[in-house]
Order: structure tokens, then sequence, then C-alpha cells
């Protein structure tokens, strides 16, 4: 069912294309774009609590850079380690590992290799949304997803998915696109949580409400808000692969 499913997306994509790519022509040159938070990309949260601090890695795509916000104590990897430590009444040890733009199979070539010695006792991957626009084959989703799962459990580490945000609500977008993308966003949530069922690894949906507030001034990244509320549905999903 699921090939078939990819199949319709592409034949619609196909059907719809004197549309839409005039659309992402325009988007992609009125678009505003905002650079990466500044700062320091590892960090503790919840220091002077009892015992060995928790040990979280952040491995993805522009919110793991904290494109949205100023500086990286207000973004995902940040904020998720302080709602962790805030459950745990334990001290997290965050690492965030991100590259603005880059997909799942690229994350497989430039960061993974650079994660050999890395030490984590819980690592998130968060991709999806550039594997979405740039069109990447679910098999190559796939295999890049399993490539790192498979790299980071040998490693000794946990680890988790997070789920494909739905790119129908992003607002920097035209509707006909948002529509046809968040379809296909969608279908690539469905291949990377079978594959964290397949995998024995946690898969951590998103449940968000994507109100304005919740959005950067690009209308495509969380703003701080969302990037606190991502991570504190993210924790309660994850505080059970931490205890």
């Amino acid at each position: 069912m699921s090939r078939i499913q990819h199949v319709l997306w592409w034949l619609a994509a196909l059907a719809l294309a004197p549309l839409t790519l005039p659309l992402a022509l325009h988007t992609r040159r009125t678009a505003l774009r905002l650079p990466p938070a500044v700062g320091e990309v590892r960090g503790l949260a919840g220091a002077g609590l009892p015992g060995e601090p928790f040990r979280l890695l952040l491995i993805g795509e522009s919110t793991v850079v904290g494109v949205g916000v100023e500086a990286l104590d207000q973004a995902l990897a940040a904020c998720l380690a302080r709602e962790l430590s805030r459950r745990l009444q334990r001290s997290v040890r965050w690492h965030a590992c991100g590259e603005n733009g880059i997909t799942a199979v690229q994350a497989c070539q430039r960061l993974l290799p650079g994660l050999s010695e890395e030490r984590a006792d819980l690592a998130l991957l968060v991709f999806g949304v550039n594997d979405t626009t740039h069109l990447t084959s679910s098999r190559h989703w796939r295999a890049a997803l399993g490539k790192m799962i498979g790299q980071l459990r040998g490693q000794g580490m946990q680890v988790a998915c997070s789920g494909v945000p739905p790119l129908q609500h992003f607002r920097a977008l035209p509707w006909l696109l948002r529509r046809l993308l968040g379809w296909r966003a969608g279908l690539m949530d469905r291949e990377v949580r079978a594959l964290a069922q397949r995998m024995q690894v946690a898969y951590c949906g998103l449940n968000l409400t994507f109100e304005a507030q919740y959005l950067a001034e690009d209308g495509y990244h969380p703003s701080a808000l969302g990037y606190r509320l991502w991570a504190d549905g993210l924790a309660d999903q994850l505080v059970r692969c931490a205890e």
C-alpha cells in the first residue's frame, strides 16, 4: 500500500508540475532565509542535580542548528535537555550536531563519520523536511536513516526518530505547494514510523498546533515558543528511554 501511495503522489506531482514549478521557483527566490542560531553546540541542563549527567545527542537538519531563533539555548536540543532534566531530576548534557539544509543521505556522508567516537545515552534523529522538498526517494530515505540507527546503536546509544513535520502548515509555502508537500511529508513520516518499529527504536510523533505564534518570521521554522512546545512533547515521549 505504501508503494502505491508514493506512486499516486508522483503522478499527482507530475500532473501539477506546470503549476507547482513556477510557484516553487518564485518561493525559492523570495523566501526569507534565516541563519542558524549562534552559540555553543554543547551544553548542560540542570547543573547541580545529583548523579552522572544523562547524555543527549541530536542529529539533523535546520531545527537542530536552531534556525528560527537567535541563540542555540532557545533551540530544540537545549529545550529538550531542560525538559528531560526536569522530568528526570537529573542533569542532561546535550550536543546539537546538524547542518542547515541537509538531507538524511547527506548526513550519512557529512555528519555521521564525525560521530564515530561520540558517546551518548540517547540519540534523536531529526530529519524529513529537506528530504521531502528535495524529493529524496523513499528507498534512499529508509536506507540513510537505517544506516544512522545502526551506527549509533553500535556505539551503545539508544536511538529515537522524530516524526516528519507536516509541511501543509508551513505558511511560507503557497497553498498548492503546502498541500502537495504536506501529502508527501505524511508519506515520509509513515516510512520513518515503520522503520523505527522494524528496527525497534522509538518514534516520536509531532503533536503540535501549527499556529502563527509557533513559527518564526520566515513562516517555515519554529519560533522560540514553537521549539519549547516541540521539546515538551518530545520529552514526554522520550523520558521512558532515559529512565
